[in-house]
């Protein structure tokens, strides 16, 4: 598996932490609960966000791992 690939299926992974934190967030009744996990979800959308970037720069630098 190229480096590539692997930070492109933990951002998958991520996304898929990211949409249950917020379905969480959603669900809870707690507010002192949901305000924590609605922190949490924004400090993964914050990593999500620079892996993003990371991957664009991976696809600039290696022709190759465009569109994996």
């Amino acid at each position: 598996m190229t480096v590539a690939s692997d930070v492109k299926q933990c951002l998958a992974s991520l996304k898929g932490v990211e949409a249950s934190l917020s379905d969480l967030a959603a669900r809870t009744q707690d507010e002192e609960a949901k305000r924590t996990v609605h922190e949490t979800m924004m400090e993964v959308s914050e990593i999500v966000t620079d892996l993003k970037n990371r991957v664009g720069e991976l696809e600039r630098q290696e022709l190759q791992y465009e569109g994996f």
